[in-house]
């Protein structure tokens, strides 16, 4: 089933979503929050990490590597994104320069890439549908990091439109058709009182939520297409995680067409 989590912003770390408290079997997510000087150390054992800086700017230290002063957005609809890939077992260090807010999203791995900083020149940036279902996804680490199990990116509605459309799924692992991946969703809304809504249905499910500034959806099966509502831009950050790191949708047939006319 898909769950949606509402957790109030809090100095420093807060975790949001993961395995313990879900239907989810690898992701773990959650929102880290500095303001000027604070500084935030943690080990990832046994997980790889991918690190967005959603806005603000820190100093880092990750794996023998600093990287004084990164972070080049106010906020998520101010540009694309910073962020940090870490491989299993790796210590991290992040020091705020200002107030500074940063996704923390790991996964189970036994393996990974070298660690390395994401720049906002290389995220790389695509157009995708068109008419009423037209948005910009941002690939943060997908084919451009070999990480073990993990997908990270940025989804960017205009108002009124919708994304993830035509609604599409990867809950059944029946290669090369389609790979099994888990996902979670993370909400952003501008002006901050807006609303959108997000579908979850197929195999007996069929729930529907209006998302908020701040709140996260997780889907462990089924399509689960998004609009935004009228008048407000939405965003969310989308966290993909499977035994094999391979992206491969299937779409709902009885929608499919909308894509191809």
């Amino acid at each position: 089933m898909a769950l949606i989590e509402r957790r109030p912003a809090q100095p420093g770390y807060l975790h949001v979503v993961g395995p313990d408290d879900s239907d989810l079997s690898y992701v773990e997510f959650g929102l880290l929050s500095l303001s000027d000087g604070q500084t935030w150390a943690h080990t990832f054992s046994g997980r790889e990490a991918v690190l967005v800086i959603l806005g603000g700017r820190c100093d880092a230290e990750a794996d023998g590597r600093n990287w004084p002063n990164i972070g080049q957005r106010p906020d998520v609809f101010a540009g694309r994104a910073t962020a940090i890939y870490l491989p299993p077992d790796r210590d991290v260090k992040l020091v705020g320069r200002g107030d500074t807010e940063i996704a923390v999203c790991a996964v189970p791995a036994e393996k990974g890439a070298e660690t390395t900083l994401i720049t906002p020149d290389q995220v790389a940036s695509a157009e995708r549908g068109r008419d009423n279902f037209r948005r910009r996804v941002d690939n943060i680490v997908t084919q451009n990091v070999s990480a073990q199990r993990m997908l990270v990116g940025e989804t960017y509605n205009p108002p009124g439109l919708w994304s993830s459309y035509p609604p599409h799924k990867h809950d059944i692992h029946s290669p090369p058709e389609q790979y099994k991946l888990e996902e979670v969703y993370h909400f952003r809304l501008k002006p901050a009182q807006g609303f959108g809504i997000q579908r979850v249905y197929g195999d007996g499910l069929d729930e529907s939520y209006a998302v908020k500034h701040g709140d996260t959806v997780t889907i462990g099966k089924g399509y689960h297409p998004v609009v935004a509502a009228p008048g407000y831009d939405l965003y969310y950050l989308w966290i993909l995680a499977g035994e094999e790191r391979i992206l491969k949708p299937s779409e709902d047939p009885s929608h499919a067409w909308v894509g191809q006319s």
